[in-house]
């Protein structure tokens, strides 16, 4: 079998790293607060003006080797599933191996890390020119941790560097596969009109793709805990919305966007079927009414327990099949999680503008009377 060779498990080969994730996230950031200790100030450590650092090394990198894991499983049991179902087969079989081993091959190169790197020295050079949000974005004479020289020097040059390093190092995960689907969806595939996971027997695609959601869930943190950083400082909460609205559009299209490659070619399996089934279905029914509703004598089996009658309510549920088929092997499942996973960080950002304590003593000084 393929997936029992040298190339998949190449393309699996970080299975099982969330542990290493924790690692490389909470030993920086033990560091970091050893260093803050040292230097006496540990109140404004703690504050909001410095909680994107904390978001960064405590819960995005361990969530990127989290979903890495769980994703890497998920896209190795995909290609076990095209092939054992025939989705993949014949002359697709060749390409789709070559495809594989090119995915190993830019795994295992020198360039994606050598890439990321280059990237995040960049980035460290040029951030404060990007405005990015946030005050422990980028380094320059206004930002935070000054009041904490040797853990701000930790941190904007071993934290900060490490995380643009792991983030830019799963940009290029998600263009191999992305690129991978790409050419798959350019192959001759073997799809099933009538498959009762309504996509053809693309459908293990989905669970794939659901196991990328948490990624949505880094961003938002991401962003949230920029915003919360500058409205500590004073910044207008208006911002927010719009920036919210294109976080969300983006997170969809870079999870639910992938599978649409496939759209062409499930429209055009869907025609074929509906043209296949048609006939079928106009044969069959042709031959039902002529066997039980002519008005010609003729010896005729009992009617009660007939299995004609169920064959007919089996063909129409599979002419059914045919005309409910999905144009792209996602779900409203699966845009509910993304839209959950990516407004859930965003939520906490309201107490900025409605300060839950303050509403409440208004509503019950009005409720008393006081």
């Amino acid at each position: 079998m393929l997936l029992q060779g040298p190339a998949c498990g190449t393309v699996c080969q970080m299975f099982q790293t969330a542990p290493l994730g924790i690692a490389l996230g909470w030993i920086p950031w033990i560091a970091f607060i050893a260093l803050a200790a040292l230097e006496g100030d540990r109140g404004k450590f703690l504050s909001l003006s410095v909680i994107g650092g904390h978001i960064r090394l405590l819960a995005v990198i361990p969530l990127l080797f989290f979903c890495e894991t769980a994703f890497d499983r998920q896209a190795r049991e995909f290609f076990s599933t095209i092939l054992r179902s025939g989705v993949a087969s014949g002359a697709a079989l060749p390409a789709l191996q070559a495809e594989i081993r090119s995915v190993a091959r830019w795994t295992n190169s020198w360039v994606p890390d050598a890439t990321s790197l280059a990237a995040t020295a960049l980035m460290s050079l040029f951030a404060a020119q990007l405005h990015l949000s946030g005050k422990t974005a980028s380094l320059d004479s206004g930002r935070a941790l000054a009041f904490m020289p040797l853990a701000g020097l930790w941190y904007w040059l071993v934290c900060l560097p490490l995380f643009r390093f792991l983030a830019f190092r799963w940009a290029w995960r998600l263009l191999l596969w992305w690129r991978f689907l790409w050419r798959l969806s350019r192959m001759e595939l073997r799809l099933t009109p009538a498959h009762p996971d309504g996509v053809g027997g693309l459908g293990y695609l989905e669970v794939a793709q659901t196991h990328l959601a948490p990624l949505a869930l880094a961003t938002s943190m991401l962003v949230a805990a920029g915003f919360a950083e500058e409205m500590s400082a004073g910044a207008s909460f208006e911002p927010v919305y719009l920036t919210t609205a294109v976080l969300v559009i983006m997170d969809i299209a870079f999870i639910l966007g992938p599978p649409c490659f496939f759209a062409f070619k499930l429209m055009e399996c869907r025609e074929k079927g509906l043209r296949d089934y048609s006939v079928l279905a106009a044969r069959y029914v042709e031959d039902f009414e002529r066997k039980w509703l002519e008005d010609a004598p003729q010896v005729r089996e009992p009617l009660l327990g007939t299995p004609d009658l169920q064959s007919l309510a089996d063909l129409s549920n599979s002419v059914g099949i045919v005309r409910n088929m999905r144009l792209a092997p996602v779900s409203v499942r699966l845009l509910a999680s993304v839209l959950v996973l990516a407004l859930l960080p965003m939520t906490p950002l309201l107490l900025f503008k409605y300060p839950v304590a303050e509403m409440a003593q208004k509503l019950f000084m009005k409720l008393t009377g006081l």
